[in-house]
């Protein structure tokens, strides 16, 4: 009996120190699953499709940069790739979480990167006659007032001047809305060719720039956009006359890596959102376009969805030139 007992005592013993040698591990494994689980951001990184050189931004940046921080209570870096397509990459391989960017590259960004557009800029722009403070504005294309041409379709074999060929405005719509008049006929997989129906075409390097070549009789029309400075708008309509309208053309944005967590991203958003005091607004314009008034929540969908159909119809790609 007493050696049974023993028997009996030790296998109990035994269990117990399984058990407990279990329950260690476990509690290890536990602490280690726990300790490779990421913390949260300890730094915010914002790229911001280059409007300046890095060096005219960099005390501006630092601005910014002390502001979000202060909401955020993290740290924020600013980085200013020297193209859009750093940008984009940036957020693809998590290098930036944030990119502050211009419609076309946003659309690029959510196709490319996956990223959310999150926030679209509200400017001060014109529509028709009148100054409204809006996410979109429209294109005009414009003739001189003693021309004959009442429509688009009477410019064919015409001379016009296009501002940029990767301005949203000034290229991707008024292309598109000639395609949706039947002017231009799209080749399967091939970006449209403004030759086709036009006679010749000329890009002039802004939208003032255009306008002098019309008004000097260089050029038979051209376009002009809501967004320009509201001098020059009201300038071209006065001495000019409409005869096509097409928008509406969505402004720069801010998009967010898919890598961030919800809510690191929505903490953000409230952030970007304090930037809409009236205070804030010349430092913004710095960084997103000088007709800056403040930031509005949207969705890539809400926000993108006329440029998708002017891309999809007219198929051009964003390419940057050497200058």
């Amino acid at each position: 009996m007493i050696n049974i007992n023993l028997r009996t005592r030790g296998r109990k013993q035994s269990r117990s120190i399984r058990l407990i040698i279990g329950l260690a591990f476990c509690l290890l494994l536990m602490l280690a699953c726990t300790s490779s689980q990421p913390a949260g951001l300890t730094k915010l990184v914002i790229a911001i499709q280059p409007t300046s050189t890095a060096d005219q931004l960099a005390a501006d940046a630092q601005q910014l940069e002390k502001f979000l921080e202060g909401r955020l209570n993290r740290d924020v870096e600013l980085l200013f790739p020297t193209n859009y397509a750093g940008v984009i990459e940036a957020l693809r391989f998590g290098h930036a979480h944030v990119a502050f960017m211009s419609a076309w590259p946003l659309a690029l960004a959510r196709k490319n990167a996956n990223a959310e557009v999150v926030l679209a800029e509200v400017r001060e722009v014109i529509i028709d006659q009148d100054r409204q403070e809006q996410p979109y504005y429209f294109s005009y294309w414009v003739v001189r007032p003693d021309d004959k041409a009442q429509s688009l379709a009477d410019l064919r074999g015409r001379r016009v001047c296009f501002p940029s060929p990767l301005s949203t405005s000034g290229y991707v719509a008024p292309l598109a809305r000639a395609i949706e008049l039947g002017l231009l006929s799209p080749q399967q997989g091939q970006e449209v060719e403004p030759r086709q129906f036009f006679g010749e075409v000329f890009f002039g390097g802004g939208y003032a720039q255009c306008w002098q070549s019309l008004r000097q009789g260089q050029v038979d029309a051209t376009v002009t956009a809501g967004d320009v400075p509201e001098q020059l708008y009201r300038e071209v309509l006065a001495n000019t006359r409409v005869i096509e309208k097409q928008g509406p053309i969505p402004s720069h944005g801010i998009a967010v890596s898919n890598r961030l967590p919800e809510g690191e991203r929505q903490q953000f958003v409230e952030a970007a959102l304090a930037l809409n005091q009236p205070e804030h607004r010349a430092l913004m314009r710095k960084f997103t376009s000088a007709l800056f008034v403040g930031f509005k929540q949207t969705t890539g969908e809400e926000h993108l969805a006329a440029l998708e159909k002017f891309l999809g119809a007219t198929q051009l790609q964003y390419v940057e030139r050497l200058r």
